[in-house]
């Protein structure tokens, strides 16, 4: 049984830095790289990043400004957010793959979706 999953969402504003955090247990596979996605009101989903043993990514319009951390022991990986924008309000949501981000580490189908997601929303 899957138990997790993404946490932390809640609000901040432009400027601000916030993190989420995504607990990936339970799996039998090993979860090597874990993938953020969001999805804001009337858009499609978008890879934020991807963070495994082997390499990480960033989307262009948060490099620079979100950065991942593991914390193997616990399974949990933070997604670090700073110089928050108005347009990072989203659902939140990660996801595991049992392999390297690359390739195609912003392509959702590649991973098994962890939870629902956490809604985050920036405003000032």
């Amino acid at each position: 049984q899957v138990q997790d999953v993404e946490s932390g969402g809640g609000s901040g504003r432009p400027g601000e830095s916030r993190s989420l955090s995504c607990v990936a247990s339970g799996f039998t596979r090993e979860v090597r790289a874990i993938g953020w996605f969001r999805q804001a009101p009337g858009k499609e989903r978008e890879g934020v990043s991807c963070i495994s043993d082997l390499d990480e990514y960033y989307a262009d319009s948060v490099k620079g400004r979100f950065t991942n951390a593991k914390n193997k022991p616990k399974s949990t990986v933070y997604l670090h957010m700073s110089s928050l924008k108005p347009e990072d309000s989203a659902i939140y949501s990660c996801a595991f793959y049992d392999g390297s981000c690359c390739p195609y580490w912003y392509r959702f189908s590649k991973y098994v979706k962890l939870g629902p997601g956490t809604q985050f929303s920036v405003s000032s």
